[in-house]
C-alpha cells in the first residue's frame, strides 16, 4: 500500500476531471506532479506541487491556483481531516486518526507484500558485480562493490523483478600468464626447494599462492613441474580453480552468491571477438585509423600506428577506442565488447554493471559498445564503487595482512563480522568515499547505524517474548477499532514512506537508502519508547502485564518493516542483544 501514489492518482483524476469541465488546461504528461511527505512543521500526511506545476500552463498563480484545487481534493475524501495552502503553492493534506487505523490494519493484512510496487511492469535485469582478476582472494577494494551490486540485486528481486547475478571471470591475457608463472614458482620452491624470485615484478607475491600450490600438487601427482611451456595450459586451469574457489568462498562468507560465472577466456576461444568484430564492421563502427597521443603522454615518444578501431566518438567517447594490439591479440576492451554481445543475446531487458574507482573512466567506452550493439541507448547501466577507508582511533588503520600490497576481506570479517560490513558498506551513497570507522562500528550507541536498528527488532521481540508471543508468527485482530496517538501516528507516517522508499532505491539503484531509511524509523521507535519511562501510558506492557491490541499491531507493523529491510541488506534481525 503506496499512499502517495494512491493519493498522486486520486489528485491526478481531480485534475482531470477539472479539465473536463473547462476549469483547467493540462499538458500532455503529468509527470513532473508529486506527492511527497512535507516537512513536520506543516502538521500534515501529503504535500503535492500540482498548482505549482499547472500555474504556467494556466496562466495562473500557483497560490490561487492551489485555493481552487484544495476544495475538491477535500471533498472527494471522507479521510481528509484538513487540506491547507502554503506558499509557494503546496497544497498539504492531513488525514484523519481513522485513516491510520486502516492503514495499519492493511498493511498487517498484507505484510509480505507491504514495500512492493505492484502497480510496475516487471522487468529482467543482469547484475554484474565483483568481477575481480581471478588471481588471489578478494579485498577490501572489492568489497564495498560486491555488497553494492549484491543488495542492488535484492531490491529488485524484493520488487518482484527478475534477476540474474553474474561474475565476469578475467582467466586471458598477461595477467593470467604472470599469475601462473607465480603458482609454478611456488610449486618449484615446493617441490624442489628452489627460492621464488621475489625481484620479478611481474609476480603475484601472495602467500596465498603456497596455498594454491599446495592444492595442486597435491592432486595432481603425475603432472611434471621441470618445464613451464609444457604444462602452462594445464596450469593455468588449475590456478584459475583455485582462484575461483578462494574468490567464491570471500564471497560466500559476505552472504553473496553468483547464478552465473562467465569465462573470459571462453568468449575469446569461441570466436566471439570475431563474431563481434565481424557484427561492428557491418554496421560501419569499425574500421582501420591512428589514435593521437593520449593528454598528457609525450608526443615524441608516442608512435602512431595503424589499428583496429572502435567508433565510440559516435556515441560521445573523447576518442575512438583500439580493439587489436600490436601483437594481434584482442585488447580488453574488445572481449569486454564481446560478452556484452552475448549478454545482449540473453534478450535481458537491462544490464547493470557495477565497477570500481577505478574504472569510472572506461564506463563511456563500454556504454557506447552497448549502444552501437542493441541500437538502444539505456540499456547498459553502470554503478561506480567509490573507494573505502578504514579508520581507527581517528587515523587510517592497517590490519595485519597476508604478504601482498592488500587488506583481505577474510581479514576485516574477521575484524567486525558480516553484518557489520554490509550494513556500514552500505551507509553511505555508492559515488562517494566512504570512511569505514572500526570505533563506531563495535559501539553500542546511535552511532552504530546498524546496532540502532537491530536493536530496535531486539527490543520489539522483548516485548513479544514477555507475552508469550512469536514475533514471526501471524497476528489475527478481528476488531480495529482503536486511534493512534500523535507519537505513534509519526511512526505510522515513516512506515507510510517504506513503499517510496523501496521505489526509489529500485528505480535509482541507490541501496543506501535502504538502510538509511531502517536508521530513521528506529530512531524514532527508540525514542518512543523512551517516553515510557516517565509515562506508564506510553509502556507497551500494562501493570496487569497485558499488551493491547493496538500497541500488539504497532509494534508487529514495525518489526515487519525492520525485518524487511534487513533482509534486502543481508543482515541479521537478533531477537536478543
Amino acid at each position: 500500500m503506496n499512499i502517495f501514489e494512491q493519493y498522486l492518482d486520486k489528485i491526478k483524476k481531480i485534475i482531470l476531471d477539472q479539465a473536463k469541465n473547462g476549469k483547467l488546461v493540462l499538458p500532455e504528461r503529468l509527470d513532473g506532479i508529486t506527492a511527497e511527505m512535507p516537512p513536520a512543521k506543516f502538521n500534515s500526511d501529503i504535500s503535492t506541487n500540482v498548482a505549482m506545476f499547472l500555474s504556467k500552463l494556466n496562466k495562473k498563480p500557483p497560490l490561487e491556483l492551489a485555493k481552487l484545487l484544495a476544495k475538491p481534493i477535500k471533498e472527494n475524501d471522507d479521510l481528509i481531516e484538513d487540506v491547507s495552502v502554503v506558499k509557494p503553492g503546496f497544497i498539504n493534506i492531513r488525514f484523519k486518526p481513522i485513516f491510520w487505523t486502516n492503514f495499519i490494519q492493511s498493511i498487517i493484512k498484507d505484510s509480505d507484500n507491504f514495500g512492493i510496487n505492484s502497480n510496475e511492469k516487471k522487468k529482467s535485469y543482469l547484475v554484474e558485480f565483483v568481477s575481480a582478476n581471478p588471481t588471489g582472494p578478494l579485498h577490501v577494494g572489492h568489497c564495498r562493490g560486491a555488497i553494492l551490486g549484491d543488495v542492488i540485486a535484492n531490491i529488485l528481486l524484493f520488487n518482484k523483478h527478475k534477476v540474474t547475478k553474474e561474475y565476469y571471470v578475467n582467466d586471458y591475457g598477461n595477467q593470467i600468464i604472470n599469475f601462473t608463472k607465480s603458482v609454478y614458482f611456488r610449486i618449484r620452491e615446493i617441490l624442489f626447494k628452489e627460492p621464488f624470485p621475489s625481484d620479478n615484478e611481474d609476480l603475484y607475491p601472495g602467500d596465498y599462492l603456497i596455498t594454491f600450490a599446495e592444492n595442486i600438487v597435491n592432486a595432481n601427482k603425475k603432472i611434471n613441474f621441470d618445464n613451464f611451456d609444457q604444462i602452462a595450459e594445464k596450469l593455468t586451469e588449475l590456478s584459475i580453480e583455485e582462484a575461483l574457489k578462494l574468490i567464491k568462498k570471500n564471497l560466500n562468507i559476505l552472504g553473496i552468491n553468483h547464478d552465473n560465472f562467465v569465462s573470459e577466456k571462453k568468449i575469446v576461444t569461441n570466436q566471439e571477438v570475431e563474431n563481434v568484430i565481424d557484427y561492428l564492421q557491418k554496421t560501419k563502427f569499425v574500421y582501420k585509423g591512428k589514435i593521437k597521443a593520449p593528454v598528457g603522454e609525450n608526443n615524441d615518444k608516442w608512435e602512431e600506428r595503424e589499428q583496429l578501431l572502435f567508433r565510440s566518438t559516435d556515441f560521445g567517447d573523447d576518442k575512438d577506442r583500439a580493439l587489436q594490439k600490436t601483437d594481434g591479440s584482442w585488447t580488453y576492451f574488445a572481449s569486454d565488447v564481446a560478452y556484452h554481445k552475448n549478454k545482449l543475446d540473453r534478450k535481458f531487458d537491462f544490464l547493470i554493471n557495477i565497477l570500481g574507482a577505478d574504472h569510472a573512466g572506461y564506463i563511456k567506452r563500454i556504454s557506447s559498445s552497448v549502444d552501437a550493439l542493441s541500437n538502444s541507448k539505456g540499456k547498459l547501466i553502470c554503478k561506480v564503487s567509490q573507494l573505502v577507508k578504514l579508520i581507527k582511533d581517528k587515523k587510517p588503520f592497517k590490519m595485519s595482512k597476508r604478504k601482498g600490497d592488500y587488506i583481505t576481506v577474510d581479514d576485516l570479517i574477521n575484524e567486525v563480522g558480516k553484518d557489520a560490513t554490509r550494513f556500514i558498506m552500505l551507509n553511505r551513497s555508492s559515488d562517494v568515499e566512504l570512511d569505514f570507522d572500526f570505533d563506531n562500528v563495535i559501539e553500542k550507541s546511535k552511532d552504530n547505524p546498524l546496532y540502532y536498528v537491530q536493536y530496535c527488532y531486539a527490543r520489539i521481540a522483548s516485548v513479544f517474548r514477555h507475552i508469550g508471543k512469536d514475533l514471526n508468527s501471524e497476528i489475527k485482530i478481528n476488531n480495529y477499532d482503536f486511534q493512534y496517538t500523535d507519537d505513534e501516528i509519526n511512526i505510522l507516517k515513516k512506515i507510510s514512506e517504506w513503499p517510496k522508499c523501496i521505489d526509489i532505491a529500485s528505480n535509482k539503484l541507490e541501496p543506501h537508502r535502504i538502510p538509511t531509511y531502517l536508521y530513521d524509523l528506529a530512531s524514532l521507535f527508540h525514542s518512543y519508547w523512551n517516553l515510557g519511562k516517565d509515562n506508564p501510558e506510553k509502556r507497551f506492557i500494562n501493570d496487569q502485564k497485558k499488551i493491547t491490541d493496538d500497541k500488539l499491531i504497532f509494534l508487529k507493523s514495525i518489526s515487519n518493516v525492520v525485518k524487511s529491510g534487513m533482509n534486502i541488506v543481508g543482515v541479521s534481525t537478533p531477537e536478543k542483544m
